[in-house]
């Protein structure tokens, strides 16, 4: 960031706190002063105070179109043309095309996925494009964050938060499933219920059936099923032998997406939210913030002041909180991603 950069984001913060005082705080002492329109968080002022952050939006983040829709965004990960995003919520993207600063490209090519991190890399015929610049250590805990807000076909925005929680392991279920229902009471892994339109349900398996091995391996814990999934990719068949009444069968099961299966149960807190992300659990590692994302500006980066990424945003959770793949992470996945298309 410039200096003088620097010092139009001093005075743009100095602003928001007087701003904030008046018109909470000192309100009282101050009656009917409200923070100016210009100085509030998506202020012109304020916005105006991050344009050199915007102008790397602006080169290094992709817009992800379904047709004539902005669906999400993406991170440039290399000059030739690949990109990573967030992988689930392109399964419904019927006509995509995507745009990295001004230049539309219709060709685009899905090369690699992981389901560990919701992570996926794409490739378009592209020359002397700028990848976004990771940052090299982790931002802390109320640490200023720049994100993609809405765009124009000409002009990417910007949304500005903070760092709002120390970098964690978010839990859940395994992200694929066999798409079967567990009777808990019983002391072995029995089916109570086999979903619709599911790998089991087009295997073959039934209510009743008992879960013997998987891939070969015993299994008698829901925590050693979920060890077996853990590494396994939606659209993975995995070999499974059941004992129906007396008899032992064998099946091979296609897995799905945990989202295509099973419908999440809705907290207070989430039907208050609105739109959040299919998927936003199950991620070794996070980093939190608080930019207002919506489900639709999830897969860019997430910069700090200085314009480095220091993470991919992965989901938004609810209504005050989105998740981003840390720095660190993101580097070693996308190497890995980049080495599997045969471009490291």
């Amino acid at each position: 960031m410039t200096k003088n950069s620097k010092s139009k984001w001093n005075w743009a913060r100095s602003s928001l706190v007087v701003g904030l005082l008046l018109s909470g705080g000192m309100t009282s002492a101050v009656p009917g002063q409200q923070l100016d329109a210009a100085l509030r968080l998506n202020g012109s002022q304020v916005i105006e105070a991050f344009e050199p952050v915007r102008a790397v939006l602006q080169q290094s983040s992709v817009v992800i179109y379904d047709g004539r829709k902005n669906v999400q965004y993406g991170a440039v990960v290399s000059a030739d043309g690949y990109f990573i995003t967030k992988a689930s919520e392109l399964e419904e993207i019927k006509d995509l095309s995507v745009r990295i600063d001004q230049k539309e490209y219709e060709s685009v090519r899905l090369i690699a996925t992981t389901v560990e991190w919701d992570l996926a890399l794409l490739k378009v015929d592209a020359r002397d494009l700028v990848p976004v610049q990771w940052a090299e250590s982790e931002p802390a805990q109320g640490t200023w964050v720049v994100s993609n807000g809405s765009t124009s076909l000409s002009r990417r925005r910007v949304r500005v938060g903070i760092i709002s929680a120390n970098a964690r392991k978010v839990g859940g279920d395994a992200p694929v499933v066999l798409g079967v229902s567990l009777d808990t009471t019983k002391e072995v892994l029995a089916i109570k219920e086999v979903q619709e339109n599911s790998g089991a349900a087009a295997a073959g398996l039934a209510s009743g059936d008992v879960i013997l091995t998987l891939d070969g391996k015993k299994v008698t814990k829901m925590e050693e099923l979920k060890e077996v999934l853990s590494a396994k990719q939606p659209d993975d068949k995995v070999r499974i032998k059941v004992r129906r009444g007396d008899e032992e069968k064998d099946f091979e099961v296609e897995l799905r997406a945990r989202e295509e299966i099973f419908q999440e149960e809705k907290t207070r807190n989430d039907q208050m939210s609105g739109r959040y992300s299919k998927r936003r659990s199950n991620f070794n590692r996070i980093l939190q913030h608080d930019v207002p994302l919506s489900n639709r500006s999830t897969g860019g980066p997430l910069l700090d002041l200085d314009g480095k990424c220091v993470g991919i945003n992965i989901a938004r959770a609810n209504r005050s909180e989105s998740f981003a793949i840390p720095a660190a992470e993101a580097i070693k996945v996308t190497a890995d991603l980049l080495k599997q298309a045969g471009a490291e």
